[in-house]
């Protein structure tokens, strides 16, 4: 079948590829392996940890896809089956994923306010909790707008709803992404003032600038994406050739969502924050831009299930008592050197 031309009974819409799904999933599962050994090399794991997580569902969810690519033809069998669980799977393990690196990426961003805490916009145990929070907002809508989008045996009205809150899911997103960007921008600018050029600074900074552009560009993709039609009617394959264009190409989705999420999986590999910013978090920069200082430790006595509760609640609750820097921007004098 030519690309675009919808293929009858066929839950992807066309006749999916066969080859680019086995890329994907070695390309993955090379990075996964990756992000395993350099979080266990660098004791990163609560700093970095959902980069392999997303690495490893991004493979189960191409190696899902694989499979789906000899059984994709949908033939109105119980919602039970293989081929349409296999397809749901797929879409889900592929879409949970970009919400869940965006958060990692507001953890690194944390992770490096702690550092600089005297030029940091806002408390650096605040940026997880505002940004948990939104994200595990995002994350529910987007789940459940994938899993009711992409069952073609739900009734079009679900359809319909699935693709409405993965839109919602969409656009809260874009907004959480340009207050990012105010913040980092705010933060890296003082540091710039201050002549802070420090590798812990300016390494992690550069990648999450070009981390974020990434995931914009396919949460773009995806608004645009559900603005037009995404209305699944597996019993009238007239109405399949209504669809939006970017669901009846293959290649359109394999550029912006397979491509670009690869290409932020492996841009965290090259450049770990693990590698540059110290292990421990009240482990500070001083005045002069230069030394490393530990602040006050504030022994962690939380209890195991709010230990638990607080990675459940993307940081919201039963927060671990930070230090107190009461130093402020203005106070701090310019340093002359460059690392």
């Amino acid at each position: 079948m030519a690309d675009g031309e919808p293929v009858p009974g066929s839950l992807y819409v066309y006749a999916p590829n066969k080859g680019a799904p086995i890329f994907f999933l070695i390309a993955y599962g090379i990075s996964a392996v990756g992000h395993i050994w350099q979080c266990y090399r660098y004791k990163c794991w609560k700093l970095v940890g959902l980069q392999p997580l997303c690495a490893v569902l991004f493979t189960a969810g191409y190696a899902l896809r694989e499979y789906g690519a000899y059984n994709y033809i949908y033939t109105g069998m119980p919602a039970g089956t293989p081929v349409l669980i296999g397809f749901i799977l797929s879409q889900v393990f592929i879409y949970v994923c970009p919400p869940l690196l965006e958060l990692s990426n507001y953890h690194v961003l944390g992770r490096v306010l702690y550092y600089v805490p005297y030029f940091a916009p806002v408390p650096p145990g605040k940026v997880l909790a505002i940004f948990g929070g939104l994200l595990g907002f995002v994350e529910v809508l987007n789940a459940l707008g994938v899993a009711l989008a992409a069952n073609p045996s739900s009734a079009s009205s679900q359809q319909e709803l699935g693709s409405r809150l993965t839109l919602a899911s969409i656009g809260i997103q874009l907004g959480v992404i340009a207050i990012f960007i105010v913040i980092a921008s705010l933060f890296h600018r003082r540091c710039i003032r201050a002549k802070v050029y420090t590798k812990a600074v300016s390494t992690p900074m550069i990648t999450l600038y070009v981390s974020m552009a990434f995931i914009f560009i396919r949460s773009i993709y995806r608004l645009v994406e559900h603005v037009g039609n995404t209305s699944v009617d597996l019993s009238h394959p007239e109405s399949l050739k209504t669809l939006s264009p970017l669901l009846t190409n293959e290649w359109v989705f394999y550029v912006f969502e397979s491509t670009l999420m690869l290409l932020n999986s492996i841009l965290w590999n090259i450049w770990n924050p693990g590698r540059y910013l110290p292990k421990n978090y009240h482990v500070h920069l001083a005045a002069d831009g230069r030394t490393e200082v530990e602040g006050e430790e504030y022994a962690d006595d939380r209890p195991f299930l709010a230990k638990a509760a607080h990675v459940f609640t993307f940081g919201i609750l039963f927060r671990k008592k930070e230090p107190h820097y009461t130093r402020e921007f203005n106070d701090i004098p310019m340093a002359d050197h460059r690392d």
